[in-house]
């Protein structure tokens, strides 16, 4: 049986500012970071908004590694006024180097590790409802401004 394609579209870059973590030590899962989402905005051809800072996080669990696994929720609020409850994981990871240059804050070109998150969507906007409908794709750079993802859906 042949492989059926992956379509993408791209829908919008999010460029996050982001606030200091909170360390909350070695859990069972290596040690959790809970670092605020302050603000940042979302635009592109399928929407344009801004991040709404107070409600929004990531807890991060980071490896003995380096190896970073996302859980964050946030909120958007469109150009129109519609609210999306947004919510992603993902994996940033790279070589011991490179992860040290990320952490200490330096530039380091998105080619050099693995930044990817996987996306979900809910609203009760009318025109925003085909965000309901459609698992979405991160691609992730972390400069030293915070992080920026280009979110695509999967057709």
């Amino acid at each position: 049986m042949t492989p059926l394609p992956l379509q993408t579209e791209f829908l919008f870059r999010m460029v996050l500012s982001v606030g200091a973590p909170q360390m909350a030590g070695t859990a069972r899962n290596g040690e959790l970071r809970i670092i605020p989402v302050t603000g940042g905005t979302a635009e592109g051809p399928r929407f344009k908004g801004e991040v709404l800072p107070g409600t929004a996080a990531d807890w991060l669990r980071v490896d003995p590694d380096g190896t970073a696994h996302m859980d964050v929720r946030l909120t958007l609020k469109s150009e129109t006024g519609g609210i999306v409850y947004v919510q992603y994981t993902g994996i940033r990871t790279g070589t011991p180097e490179v992860l040290a240059r990320l952490n200490a804050g330096q530039p380091v070109e998105p080619s050099e590790y693995y930044f990817r998150t996987a996306v979900r969507f809910e609203t009760g906007a009318p025109e925003l409802a085909w965000m309901n409908k459609v698992i979405a794709i991160g691609v992730g750079q972390r400069p030293p401004s915070g992080p920026t993802y280009d979110v695509y859906a999967v057709r």
